[in-house]
């Protein structure tokens, strides 16, 4: 390896006594946080009062918590290394943790003396948090539900890590330009990241391409050598993850790569200066961004160039940090279990194979035993082309050694396929991890339920899909490893932190054990009828509704009436999330309007929001949709009084925190049987908004919490989909037989939205007739008005709306992040909570 490891591998020497190691605790009162931010400001920062910026006074508060999580952080891994506790490593490519000051300000208890603090220093509470970027290293609920589970983690006091990639940029910056999105660069790194540690020390070496050698003949279950490889160095950040008023703090280890030779002199001397800067910024290039466009060669392998450097430097560190308690790898699974977030780290399997046999020369039937009993998977796509793939011959080249060790396990488990269906070659055909055909691939999700002992779906419909359907024939063989674990979100920042008003009322009924015991919420039942509870209930959602209209006024200079209806529906762009049902229901709202069919309509702004990934064209021309038709309609003085459409652009975490509050209803609108999950879902409901929705996902398990009659549900069923699909889906049956779909179908075809561009939008209308409508909109338009209209007449009784609105949030207990990773502790994991104690 061509750099040196700045890591010892002999004690340091010990100097200073046990009293001058021992953790020195700063204070938490109003004045203790007043002098640490003077003083992180003066010397972190060095500004003072003549020179301060607003990003100064964040990043001085930023350190003055992070002190204090310093103190807990280093007593919390000291009590792990201690007692050699059994942990979790949750491996996951996206984390989208968002803003972190109030967070951890929440979690701290430090919340309402830090704001003290603020005040009487004469500063902005809003205007400084807003300095922080998002950290957005997700690109929606998968990497949103990895922070949900860190912050459960901790607050369950579980040992636990977290690892993924310090991308540079994280998921862009949308902006609007004419209705249509530009994604520009996120620098969420630009002003600095306060609660980031690097760990140099820590750094390791990541080899790619080479050549393999085998010593010991062709076996490649036998020990071998990956020679002449090009190599990049990990580097380890670490930010402090904190449970809810105990003393745990885990951490996120995210790795940032460098090159391991930065700089050749001898091509700088020769006056080559770009070529001496070549290995440098190629090796970052892997860091650099969340998600390269794999719409070309170099794309995709730079994406699966980015899943090997993660986990691998993620292994070779639970490999390291493990050996410092156990000689052997007899015990491994018994203090290790790596949990995999859906299929981007699967190569993790043939990485671990690789270090156990050819680095620590374990042989290959022990190591594909731990193997097996270390990792868990879980599935979070119904979608096939979801699914990562990688060609046979990219891996191949890139990763010589894995290509093989994937040959030799996926030859011993057909061998077993073979073995339980004796004769079944199309089983076999379609079980093995090699896709074979012009262009083979490798099935990464095959390695990954092979190579774990747990797989898990996120809702009940989810795993029952996955199991009776898109990997039927790895269920009927191991029926045992699969399970399901329904997702959920943390109440503290998706009520607590994010919706004020709402959860101080909820305090004032219930106390505070809400906050970590979230079924206690179903004991506002007992209030949904008291006259006076629902007027601070209309009273706390209408607070929020104005705070949002505020923020929207700061962001975009526009002004929305909170005495409106807020529809919403803010979520990633996709087909199959169906934003283009819902706009084509807006238009049937002004097609009634123009006709002057308006009794049972009500005040009602339509709010969209969400990211379309930069090569999917469809979903990038529904968003320039969704802003023309908004165009239309807003710029309508009939249409002014009763309905308004708004794109919300750069939808993100803390956009997510104020606009979910607001909601009074939430579209869940995605075909049956696509969604995994949804936490969307559950974000809503937490808050109040009414869900219209299918029977899709989560929202099933909603609609069995809160009640049937306090949701509304429409549409066609999964397995009516799958029905319609094998007799014969024709979407023009629809178009002919539904007078108001045509209607606005018809203006759709006939340019009415986009006059300046005769034929812009002819791509969605043959979608949607001529290809077939794969996610079924027009089959459920109907349903789908008609189930709004349902939901306007109930809105129009405010009586029984707030008491369903007080009976959704009474019914999402089941649906913390808590209950979601007790049942992953208890029923896969099998790990602990391991308590740390302060010592003052």
């Amino acid at each position: 390896m061509a750099y040196r490891s700045l890591r010892s591998h002999k004690p340091s020497p010990q100097f200073g006594g046990d009293s001058d190691w021992r953790i020195h605790f700063k204070g938490n009162s109003e004045e203790d946080l007043r002098r640490g931010f003077l003083t992180n400001l003066e010397y972190s920062m060095a500004k003072d009062r003549f020179t301060v910026t607003p990003n100064d006074q964040y990043m001085a508060w930023a350190f003055t918590l992070r002190d204090r999580l310093i103190e807990r952080w280093i007593l919390t891994q000291q009590h792990y290394h201690n007692n050699n506790v059994k942990r979790i490593y949750y491996l996951s490519f996206e984390f989208l943790m968002g803003r972190l000051l109030e967070d951890n300000m929440t979690n701290l208890g430090l919340k309402e003396s830090t704001a003290t603090a603020m005040k009487k220093l004469g500063l902005d509470m809003t205007l400084i948090e807003d300095q922080e970027s998002d950290a957005g290293l997700g690109n929606g609920g998968l990497g949103r539900l990895a922070a949900c589970f860190l912050d459960s983690m901790a607050t369950l006091q579980l040992p636990a890590i977290g690892y993924g990639i310090r991308y540079e940029f994280g998921i862009f910056k949308q902006r609007l330009v004419n209705g249509n999105q530009r994604e520009l660069p996120e620098e969420w790194l630009q002003a600095g990241n306060p609660w980031e540690i690097e760990r140099p020390e820590y750094r390791l070496g990541i080899k790619y391409f080479g050549n393999v050698r085998h010593p010991n003949g062709s076996d490649y279950r036998l020990p071998a050598d990956w020679m002449e490889t090009e190599d990049v160095l990990a580097v380890p950040f670490d930010t402090p993850v904190p449970g809810y008023r105990n003393n745990t703090v885990n951490t996120l280890r995210l790795w940032s790569s460098r090159s391991a030779e930065e700089f050749n002199l001898d091509y700088f001397n020769s006056g080559d200066y770009i070529r001496a800067c070549q290995n440098k910024l190629m090796s970052e290039n892997i860091s650099k961004v969340l998600y390269p466009n794999d719409n070309n060669h170099s794309g995709r392998e730079l994406r699966l160039k980015q899943q090997h450097f993660f986990t691998s430097a993620s292994l070779q560190d639970i490999i390291r940090r493990y050996l410092k308690h156990n000689r052997t790898f007899d015990n491994f699974p018994k203090k290790v279990q790596i949990q995999l977030n859906d299929t981007h780290p699967a190569i993790a399997i043939a990485e671990l194979v690789r270090l156990l046999v050819d680095i620590h020369r374990i042989p290959w039937r022990k190591s594909w035993n731990i193997v097996t009993k270390t990792f868990a998977y879980t599935n979070h796509t119904l979608l096939p082309e979801a699914l990562e793939k990688w060609p046979v011959n990219m891996m191949e080249h890139l990763l010589p050694r894995h290509m093989e060790i994937i040959y030799e396990i996926n030859r011993s488990f057909l061998g077993k396929v073979q073995k339980k269906f004796p004769g079944d070659v199309d089983r076999l055909r379609r079980m093995s991890f090699i896709q074979e055909g012009p262009d083979r691939q490798v099935r990464m999700a095959h390695l990954a339920i092979a190579g774990s002992h747990s797989v898990n779906g996120v809702s009940a419909l989810h795993t029952r899909l996955l199991s009776q359907g898109l990997v039927k024939d790895f269920y009927e063989l191991w029926p045992e490893k699969f399970n399901n674990k329904t997702n959920g979100i943390t109440p503290r920042r998706w009520l607590l932190k994010s919706n004020p008003s709402l959860s101080k009322l909820i305090t004032q009924k219930l106390g505070t054990t809400w906050v970590t015991q979230l079924d206690q919420l179903k004991k506002l039942a007992e209030f949904a009828d008291d006259s006076e509870f629902q007027w601070e209930w209309r009273l706390a959602k209408y607070s929020a509704k104005e705070a949002f209209a505020r923020r929207l006024k700061e962001w975009e200079g526009i002004d929305i009436n909170p005495d409106f209806l807020f529809d919403v529906q803010v979520k990633r762009m996709h087909e199959y999330k169906r934003q283009l049902l819902n706009i084509l229901h807006c238009i049937s709202l002004y097609d009634n309007i123009k006709a002057g069919c308006t009794d049972e309509m009500v005040p009602r702004i339509f709010f969209f929001g969400g990211k379309a990934a930069p090569g999917y064209f469809i979903a990038k021309l529904i968003i320039k949709f969704i802003n023309n038709v908004a165009s239309v309609i807003n710029n309508d003085p009939d249409a002014r009084e009763l309905l308004k459409v708004h794109f919300v652009p750069n939808y993100r975490v803390s956009l997510a925190e104020s606009i979910i509050p607001a909601a009074d209803v939430s579209e869940q609108i995605s075909t049956a049987g696509y969604e995994a999950s949804g936490t969307g879902n559950m974000k809503f409901s937490l808050n109040g908004a009414l869900t219209i929705g299918t029977m899709d996902g989560a929202n099933i398990e909603i609609r069995e919490e809160v009640g049937e009659d306090n949701i509304f549900i429409f549409g066609l069923r999964a397995h009516e989909i799958r029905e319609q699909r094998r007799t014969g889906y024709n979407p023009w049956e629809y178009y002919n037989s539904s007078p108001r779909l045509k209607k606005v179908l018809d203006l759709v075809q006939d340019d009415y939205f986009s006059s300046g561009e005769p034929g812009l939008f002819r791509p969605l209308f043959e979608s949607l007739l001529d290809g077939g409508d794969r996610f079924m909109v027009l089959a459920d338009f109907d349903a789908y008005c008609d189930c709004q209209k349902r939901l306007c007449r109930v809105y129009k009784s405010q009586e029984t709306w707030t008491k369903m609105s007080i009976l959704n949030v009474a019914g999402m207990g089941k649906f913390s992040s808590d209950r979601t990773i007790q049942e992953y502790a208890r029923d896969i994991w099998d790990v602990a909570p391991a308590p740390v104690m302060l010592d003052k």
